[in-house]
C-alpha cells in the first residue's frame, strides 16, 4: 500500500507511539485522524507537527473504552477525510496490580480499552475498507503479553489476547485484501514508563535488554509503517524490544 492520498486513523495518536505513527504516515502523504481523550498540549503539538508536513489532519476526542466513541471516531474520520484505509489502535495504558490487588473496575477497564475497543473499531472500519479492495489494521500489543510480569496480571492478559485476535481477524478479512498485523514494543521511552524508577530503568538497560538501550516511539512507528506499506504481510505479531524477550536468563 502506498500511503500518499490514503486516510489513516490512529487511536492514542496524540502522544507516544501513536503520535509517532501518525507523523510517519503524514511523511508519506497520508491524511491522518488522531484520537485522544483530551484536547491537551500533546494533541496540539502533534497536530502542529502533522500540519508542518502539509498533511490533511484532524484530532478527535473519544474514550476508547466506550463502544459508542469507537464507532463515532471511525464515522467522523470517514466523513471529514473522505474514507478510511488504515486503522492503528495504539490507545491504552498501564494496569498495575496482581490478581489480589486489582479492583473489578480496573480489570474490566483494561479489557474495554485494549481488547473490546478493537472489536468496536474494526467492526466500524471494515465496511469502509471493503469497497476500496484494500486496507491495513495495526494493533499494538506488548512484550508483557509474551513474557510474565508478576505485578501486572490484567495488562498481561489483555496484551496476550491481541496477537491471537490479530491472527483471527487477518484470516477473516484476507479475501478482502485487508491485512491485520500486531506490533509488540518492549521498553520504549514514552510517558507510559515515566513512573519507572531510575533503578528499574538502569536494570533494564544494563541487565535485561541485550542492546542496552530503550526504544523510541520513532523506532516503533517505522515498523508500523512498514507493516502498512508492505502488502504481503498479514497475521504477524512483530516484536520490537532490543532483544528483551529472546532471553531465557
Amino acid at each position: 500500500m502506498q500511503l500518499a492520498g490514503k486516510v489513516c486513523l490512529v487511536t492514542g495518536g496524540t502522544r507516544g507511539i501513536g503520535a509517532a505513527a501518525a507523523i510517519a504516515f503524514a511523511e508519506q502523504g497520508a491524511a491522518v485522524s488522531i484520537v485522544g481523550r483530551h484536547e491537551d498540549d500533546d494533541a496540539r503539538q502533534t497536530l502542529q507537527s502533522l500540519r508542518g508536513l502539509n498533511s490533511r489532519c484532524i484530532c478527535l476526542l473519544g474514550d476508547m473504552a466506550r463502544g459508542e466513541d469507537c464507532r463515532r471516531v471511525v464515522q467522523q474520520t470517514v466523513e471529514r477525510l473522505g474514507g478510511l484505509d488504515v486503522l492503528v489502535h495504539a490507545a491504552g495504558g498501564p494496569v498495575p496490580g496482581d490478581l489480589m490487588q486489582l479492583t473489578d473496575e480496573a480489570w474490566y477497564q483494561a479489557f474495554d480499552v485494549h481488547v473490546h475497543a478493537i472489536f468496536h473499531l474494526v467492526r466500524a472500519a471494515i465496511p469502509h475498507m471493503k469497497p476500496r479492495k484494500e486496507g491495513a489494521i495495526i494493533l499494538i500489543g506488548s512484550t508483557a503479553g509474551i513474557r510474565a510480569i508478576r505485578t501486572a496480571v490484567a495488562y498481561q492478559a489483555v496484551k496476550g489476547a491481541i496477537p491471537q485476535l490479530t491472527r483471527a481477524l487477518a484470516w477473516q478479512f484476507a479475501d478482502d485484501n485487508i491485512r491485520v498485523n500486531c506490533v509488540n514494543p518492549g521498553v520504549v521511552r514514552t510517558r507510559f514508563h515515566e513512573s519507572m524508577t531510575e533503578q528499574s530503568r538502569r536494570n533494564n538497560i544494563e541487565n535485561r535488554i541485550p542492546l542496552h538501550r530503550e526504544g523510541t516511539p520513532g523506532q516503533i512507528a517505522t515498523v508500523i509503517r512498514e507493516l502498512v506499506t508492505n502488502d504481503y504481510i498479514t497475521g504477524e505479531s512483530v516484536v520490537v524490544d532490543g532483544g528483551l524477550t529472546m532471553r531465557i536468563c
